[in-house]
């Protein structure tokens, strides 16, 4: 597992659906993420500081796990199967480690909510070519072509 960060978050014009970028913390790697748009909305909010008035969904989950005296650990993006991530939210529970199966946009947003670390799984950031396509992801070069084609102003300023 390579410990890494939120990098970007824009629509993606060929698909008109939000992306959210993850890079290692100490490479210029890129593992793109296409999100629902709610996802994106939570995960834009806390990237920009913006608190809304109500709990959202993710603020009521954070809000549950510690009321059980609970602790977000990590996040982990661990698997690439059939064009469907997987991520696992760590959770310590009593000094018990649970394993809880999410969705990574989820899991990025509940991370980012808890300021708890992200990792994801080494060999998602090095996918050959052609896994890349078996799984409908552009090929590392074939996405810097389509990232360069989000206006800058984008990252980290979604909105809907």
């Amino acid at each position: 597992m390579i410990e890494s960060k939120i990098s970007g978050l824009a629509l993606d014009v060929t698909t008109n659906s939000p992306v959210v970028t993850i890079t290692p913390s100490d490479s210029e790697k890129i593992l793109p993420i296409w999100i629902g748009h709610y996802e994106a909305w939570a995960i834009s909010m806390e990237i920009s500081g913006i608190v809304s008035k109500r709990p959202l969904t993710h603020d009521l989950l954070l809000s549950v796990v510690r009321s059980m005296k609970g602790q977000i650990d990590r996040v982990e993006i661990v698997d690439l199967k059939e064009q469907t991530f997987y991520a696992v939210i760590s959770i310590n529970l009593n000094g018990e480690m649970l394993k809880i199966d999410a969705r990574p946009s989820d899991s990025l947003a509940l991370a980012l909510k808890a300021k708890a670390p992200i990792f994801v799984n080494e060999k998602l950031f090095n996918l050959k070519k052609e896994q890349m396509e078996q799984s409908g992801l552009p090929d590392q070069e074939s996405l810097r072509d389509r990232l360069r084609k989000i206006d800058p102003e984008d990252f980290g300023h979604y909105k809907l």
